[in-house]
């Protein structure tokens, strides 16, 4: 008996001392549960919409709209809970939710990318080869392009013609519509390709997209099969081909995002680096009302490449914003009060982590990585290599994150983003960390991140909403 009450002590005392990642969807209430797999529907329908920056920004602003937000240029004074937004040149937005505190007390900010990895059309994209018409591209962000060969593909984006008309372009989403194709060679004659580095077997200039290989009947005309592209797309969208030296034309999966598993635990899509993050950290600013801390959703655009540009978090936009914010919140507005702003701020970096693959364990200390449906990721440091380039949070500014999540019920993991020598990666952290904001990255973790077909866990996509909107009400 004696040694049976030595024993229950020891596992008391080890539940309160052990930290541990454990899956919790088995310990979720019915009502609960519901709610995650309805949020997860909601969420899946909308990255099914939203296959780009520019169309995730429009469909942000709809949503943005419906629950009272109005554009922050309309506003001549801001009150403790006015909802406004900013667009960003249609690729970036910024919303708020005016608190009650003076705004030299700090902003709390959850900061997500909106952009994806995926193929961007060269300048002069269209060419006729081989009997085929193709559109030449870029590959934009860090891709395995080998994954972008054989699969369906659409094409999203918009061309501005000289009279300032913009045309949007989506072609292959709609079941009647055609899709695209970069075409692999048959693995009959493959045996040089196979025997080189997955690097060099697929350049980047096979990454040409198939896109018609009828000609016109007409001899005089050298390249049939383009002219007959170039009159199918002034007739569908009154483009000519120097139209599409002023375009913005992505080439991206063709199908939808879609429940994975018997048990529809997850969800399998293309986007979701960092789309899953964006949406959960609108949605969560969508619900407040007067916060005591002004809550700001910061969704920018260019992460993927460096985050460089005028719609990137390098560029002076956030502060700008946040600028106008303090003007028309506070009496006597100055850069002083704009800094003290900063430097009482605090950021979540909502970007996505890496979870732990059991087909790929060489790449992870298990211990130290991030499971699928074991809740909200933070990652207290990125980079790589002796974390060069890295953003470090402070341990005082993880003790608070992590009390938030607490004692807001949110399922958290922390993890690292592999082994150390392995790889590595890094966010905006780095760039609001340069504003003098506290910041740490804090996301969904990710199987086959930067794939066409990218897999998140419904529990930890739940887990960003609830988490993300307890951060915007910490004061």
């Amino acid at each position: 008996m004696k040694g049976e009450k030595i024993m229950s002590k020891n596992k008391e005392l080890e539940k309160k001392l052990k930290y541990e990642n454990k899956s919790t969807f088995s310990k979720l209430d019915v009502k609960i549960h519901e709610s995650v797999f309805s949020f997860c529907d909601e969420y899946r329908n909308f990255i099914n919409v939203s296959k780009t920056e520019r169309e995730f920004c429009d469909q942000s602003c709809r949503l943005l709209e419906k629950e009272g937000f109005v554009p922050l240029q309309n506003k001549s004074n801001l009150q403790p809970g006015d909802k406004v937004y900013t667009v960003n040149r249609g690729k970036a937005v910024i919303a708020a939710v005016i608190g009650s505190e003076p705004i030299e007390n700090g902003v709390n900010i959850v900061g997500a990318h909106i952009d994806s990895p995926r193929l961007d059309l060269k300048p002069i994209p269209l060419a006729e080869e081989g009997g085929f018409a193709y559109f030449r591209t870029q590959y934009y962000g860090g891709i395995k392009r080998y994954q972008w060969f054989a699969v369906p593909l659409a094409i999203h984006g918009v061309a501005a013609l000289q009279d300032g008309t913009q045309i949007n372009i989506t072609v292959g989403e709609d079941e009647n519509d055609p899709v695209f194709c970069v075409s692999d060679i048959l693995p009959h004659f493959a045996a040089r390709q196979m025997s080189k580095k997955v690097t060099e077997a697929f350049p980047n200039e096979n990454l040409s997209v198939i896109i018609g290989n009828i000609a016109c009947d007409d001899e005089e005309i050298k390249e049939g099969i383009k002219f007959n592209i170039l009159k199918i797309l002034y007739e569908k969208f009154d483009l000519c081909e120097e139209d599409l030296v002023s375009s913005e034309i992505e080439i991206v999966p063709a199908f939808p995002a879609r429940d994975l598993g018997f048990d529809r635990s997850m969800v399998a899509g293309y986007g979701q680096d960092d789309r899953v993050c964006a949406y959960t950290a609108l949605r969560a600013v969508l619900d407040l009302t007067v916060p005591k801390k002004t809550a700001v959703c910061l969704l920018v655009d260019k992460e993927e490449v460096g985050s460089m540009g005028a719609t990137g978090m390098r560029s002076r936009r956030f502060e700008n914003v946040l600028a106008k914010i303090c003007s028309l919140k506070e009496k006597n507005y100055s850069d002083l009060m704009l800094r003290e702003t900063l430097s009482n701020s605090s950021c979540l970096s909502a970007d996505v982590g890496a979870a732990y693959d059991p087909n790929f364990p060489e790449a992870f200390t298990k211990n130290n990585a991030a499971k699928i449906n074991c809740g909200l990721l933070l990652t207290k440091y990125t980079g790589s290599k002796g974390k060069s380039g890295a953003s470090d949070a402070s341990a005082e500014f993880v003790a608070k994150v992590r009390k938030i999540f607490n004692d807001n019920e949110v399922a958290w993991q922390i993890a690292e983003l592999g082994n150390t020598d392995l790889g590595g990666g890094g966010t905006i952290a780095q760039y609001v960390a340069n504003l003098d904001v506290d910041v740490i990255d804090c996301g969904v973790p990710l199987l086959s991140m930067h794939s066409p077909y990218e897999i998140a866990g419904k529990l930890d996509i739940y887990m960003a909403y609830k988490g993300y909107k307890a951060f915007y009400l910490d004061n």
